[in-house]
């Protein structure tokens, strides 16, 4: 029987129904770099859902800011190929930063069309609600587009609810109670 391959912390292999491998870890400034240089192959859609405007480049400036975190109070991980950082093409990244009341935090994700529909949005939120849990936060949070379906059937199946923004029109905010004890 083969030994099982330990891994870090947060650190998790996955294979995609598409027979692709991922590796999911935490993010890296090495990995800001090929961030930077996917960028290009996301379609218009995609980076507007994730940043809620039109972006046509990732500055090296917004590449360093999304690879270094703040561990007491962001996390954030990549679905990447399995090679060093740095080297590995980066899939999908999902973010979360809890807000300065110290109670709530906010994600993102950005699953890129070549690997989206393959379950990596809902593992990554998984994890996402994982680590909230651990610093025993009230919720986590995120503002989608009322059009983005996908994002909003994902966040439904995990528990969370809906809520429209009264100030930002064609955005819903999505909401997870941690303390209610709900899925995800």
């Amino acid at each position: 029987m083969a030994a099982r391959e330990r891994l870090p912390p947060w650190h998790e292999r996955m294979r995609l129904p598409n027979g692709r491998e991922v590796l999911i870890r935490p993010i890296r400034p090495e990995d800001a770099e090929p961030i930077r240089a996917s960028f290009s192959l996301l379609q218009p859609e995609e980076v507007r859902q994730r940043f809620l405007y039109a972006l046509n480049e990732m500055t090296p400036e917004m590449a360093e800011r999304m690879t270094r975190i703040n561990p007491k109070n962001e996390f954030a991980l990549v679905a990447a190929e399995p090679l060093p950082p740095g080297e590995a093409l980066v899939g999908a990244v999902a973010r979360i930063a809890v807000d300065d009341n110290g109670r709530e935090a906010e994600f993102a994700i950005l699953v890129s069309h070549y690997v989206a529909n393959m379950g990596l949005g809902r593992y990554l939120m998984t994890r996402l609600v994982k680590w909230a849990r651990g610093k025993k936060l009230d919720c986590v949070y995120g503002d989608v587009f009322e059009h983005n379906q996908a994002m909003l059937s994902l966040a439904e199946s995990l528990g969370f609810e809906r809520n429209v923004q009264q100030d930002a029109n064609g955005l819903l905010r999505v909401r997870l109670d941690l303390k209610a004890g709900k899925a995800a």
